[in-house]
């Protein structure tokens, strides 16, 4: 069984609690940075970021064990592993070193005196502290029978949790031989997808496919990715924009499950989701499930991988309270030993949240499913972007005037920020600002040291700027000319922001280094816009499939009305008249989409004052997941007078949900969609026209149909449904608009 030095160890030896005052979030800033500095210090002979591996048998099984080591020394006769540390914490505090640390030397120390064949080697653990720089050795010397029992002693500790694994592999692969598709017969276009993914996996490459509502895209892609697992793929991650598509990837696991597959996934909530506090505050004094958190996960572990297979969120909770563990943390510990993921995008691409520990060689034997794949370019752009406001900085120097070194840090910030405020260059920039992002840096390493001090609480408010900090100069590090320096004004503020305009590269980027990778949605539509804004390249597979409906399943009118904003108080009388011109001629459960909220309220207040023989109901701001439901639940077949839903598009009723046969008869599309104009949309605009596109498009067009596209798509969900689609504005008969409507839905009449 391989098993990497770090991972072994940390099972083992870690013990404590979660807290999260005492885990530096910038490593990427500090830790990278120290470890480089210390080991420039080494002299000739000596190594740096040493490889090692080799085999140890304990009771039955045969261990692979790796890792790669910060550095060996060679003095003379000795030859010593060094293990090099970063931490927050005051070095006078730490006395002889962590056991987790010391076993990870010991094990290194192990496999380099098997290579080389020594009777013995040294093992030293350096601190360094963070804000000082200070450093601190401990130093101890085994012969190879010490280590040799060492090392032993803790892969048999770690047998109980390898012979879960090991069991549950063999089941795993006995069962994904034998599977077979859950269904009797293929949808249209449903076995092509299916075989494009199997290739594309197969030959470790990437696809990026167009599949239209029906074509059963969620069993589609994670059906051939299982089996492909036959030939050496090991894990696959399913990610996506919305919570309710994670649950129609579980409904299909459940599926595949009847029909003999064994093999574990896990689904990722949102921390604040899912903890179990009314605050989200992971430190052990507040938290009872943080407290002891490394002391009991172990066998919360081992237990539910024995009896559990679809770890969904209500079975993960139930595990975490038995337990007493914190269920995020549960879930992403589990993330690393389970067979697929579900998950939001942002624990693949988000550098700020994503899954750390995974290995890049575990990468290259995980597939990542990316559904909704025409989210991830607004999403991307999001996840990369960063932003820092002035007035935030003055806050926390405010809460804690009698900090000197916080003050000194934010006075630097501060300084930077008066700079840009007084300069007169253009507000937005391609040139990042290197003194803003070194003085933002020297803030974060001061904020870490005061997470440090002890018998001091910090508030709410630090924790966020500290993180806002953290985030900021992570993007620094991948800024590029794909990004925009945008400086924004007001009387008593200042706000700077490092934007993304073309998310393609970063999408790349994070990618590349697993087997591969599959992006799929009903609506990557223009296909060359999604195809390019979301990394594709010549190598990559393309697959684009017609809708497997047929054309008379829609009846699909255009009313030329406008919508643009400066016409809407006369228009709207006409549109809300258009709305129930087409109830009253097909009665029946509607969705009614705007373009923004108060656009809706206007058409809602005006529609409730007529006598419709229909309940009127509204998307309202930040619904809860039960509201949701309730609104979705209002769209039965059954009911005595129908109902009419107004949203927004591109909101969540939007995508995603699912209302088949009688429960939806129409959608009425109010508007093109188009984002709202902003200093982003316009940077969007104006750097794509200088890339010799039509940067209005990129920024407008094409993202406002897309939510056309995925609220026209409620409708029609099945082969037996029926239904009325009405696009209300007059730009849909103009050349561009009806060159992009879906194929599916060009016959149209004309409403006057």
């Amino acid at each position: 069984m391989k098993v990497s030095v770090r991972e072994l160890v940390e099972f083992v030896y870690k013990e404590g609690s979660i807290d999260l005052r005492f885990q530096s979030r910038s490593s990427m800033v500090t830790g990278t940075r120290l470890h480089q500095k210390l080991q420039k210090q080494y002299k000739e002979g000596d190594e740096k970021e040493v490889f090692l591996k080799g085999e140890h048998v304990a009771g039955d099984l045969v261990y692979q064990l790796e890792g790669r080591c910060d550095g060996i020394h060679y003095d003379d006769w000795e030859v010593t592993v060094e293990e090099i540390k970063s931490t927050v914490k005051n070095l006078d505090l730490i006395e002889e070193g962590s056991r987790v640390h010391w076993a990870q030397g010991e094990c290194y120390a192990y496999l380099l005196a098997k290579e080389k064949q020594l009777t013995q080697v040294g093992v030293q653990l350096t601190y360094i502290e963070i804000e000082s720089e200070r450093t601190k050795s401990f130093r101890q010397t085994y012969s190879i029978e010490e280590l040799e029992r060492i090392v032993n002693e803790t892969l048999v500790a770690y047998t109980p949790f390898a012979n879960v694994i090991l069991t549950n592999e063999e089941k795993k692969m006995k069962s994904v031989q034998d599977l077979i598709f859950p269904y009797p017969s293929y949808r249209k276009g449903q076995k092509k997808l299916a075989g494009a993914v199997y290739k594309t996996v197969s030959e470790s490459k990437a696809l990026y496919a167009n599949a239209p509502t029906g074509t059963g895209k969620t069993i589609s892609t994670l059906f051939p990715t299982i089996k492909a697992m036959a030939e050496g793929n090991s894990k696959w991650f399913y990610v996506t924009a919305k919570t309710i598509t994670r649950t129609v990837a579980e409904e299909a696991l459940q599926l595949l499950e009847k029909e003999g597959l064994s093999h574990r996934t896990v689904t990722i909530t949102a921390k604040d989701k899912i903890c179990f506090k009314e605050e989200t505050i992971c430190q052990k004094e507040y938290c009872e499930f943080a407290n002891g958190y490394y002391d009991r996960i172990n066998e919360a572990l081992i237990d539910i991988l024995t009896r559990e297979t679809i770890i969904t969120r209500p079975i993960l909770e139930s595990y975490a309270r038995k337990h007493k563990v914190c269920p995020f943390e549960y879930s992403i510990d589990l993330s690393y030993l389970v067979d697929g993921v579900i998950c939001d995008y942002n624990y693949i691409f988000d550098p700020r949240v994503s899954l750390k520990r995974m290995s890049d060689e575990s990468k290259k034997k995980t597939t990542l499913l990316i559904d909704e794949a025409h989210n991830l370019v607004g999403r991307g752009r999001e996840m990369y972007s960063a932003s820092l406001k002035k007035s935030a900085f003055l806050q926390i120097k405010k809460l804690y005037p009698d900090h000197d070194g916080l003050r000194q840090g934010i006075t630097a910030v501060n300084k930077q920020f008066l700079r840009l405020k007084k300069e007169d260059g253009a507000d937005t920039r391609i040139d990042l600002d290197d003194q803003l992002v070194e003085s933002v840096v020297s803030f974060i390493e001061i904020a870490e040291k005061c997470l440090g001090e002890t018998g001091r609480e910090w508030s709410e408010e630090f924790m966020q700027l500290y993180f806002d900090s953290i985030s900021f100069v992570r993007i620094s590090n991948l800024y590029s000319l794909e990004h925009r320096f945008v400086i924004g004004r007001s009387s008593h503020e200042l706000e700077v922001k490092l934007y993304c305009i073309d998310p393609s590269k970063l999408i790349k980027q994070v990618a590349r280094p697993y087997q591969s990778s599959v992006f799929f949605s009903a609506t990557l539509h223009p296909f060359s816009y999604y195809f390019q804004q979301l990394g594709g390249s010549e190598e990559d597979y393309r697959f684009l499939i017609p809708s497997p409906f047929q054309h008379n399943q829609w009846q699909v009118g255009i009313h030329p009305i406008s919508t643009r904003f400066r016409e809407r108080e006369r228009t709207l009388p006409i549109i809300t008249r258009s709305i129930e011109e087409t109830f009253n001629g097909y009665k029946g459960n509607y969705l009614v989409f705007f373009s923004s909220y108060s656009y809706m309220q206007e058409a809602y207040d005006r529609m409730n004052k007529e006598s419709l023989d229909a309940s009127v109901i509204i998307q309202e701001p930040n619904m809860s997941e039960r509201e949701r439901e309730e609104f979705l639940q209002e769209f039965r077949s059954d009911r005595e007078h129908p109902v009419i839903g107004l949203a927004v598009l591109g909101g969540i009723f939007s995508e995603g949900i699912d209302l088949k046969g009688d429960r939806l008869k129409g959608v009425i599309v109010v508007g093109v969609g188009l984002p709202q104009p902003s200093v982003e949309q316009e940077i969007i605009k104006d750097y794509f026209n200088g890339m010799g596109m039509n940067g209005y498009d990129y920024a407008y067009v094409y993202p406002g149909l897309n939510k056309v596209f995925q609220s026209g798509g409620r409708l029609i969900r099945s082969e037996d449904d029926r239904g009325v689609l009405k696009l209300i504005d007059d730009r849909y008969l103009t050349p561009k608009y009806r060159a992009l409507l879906l194929e599916e839905w060009k016959e149209y009449r004309i409403i006057t």
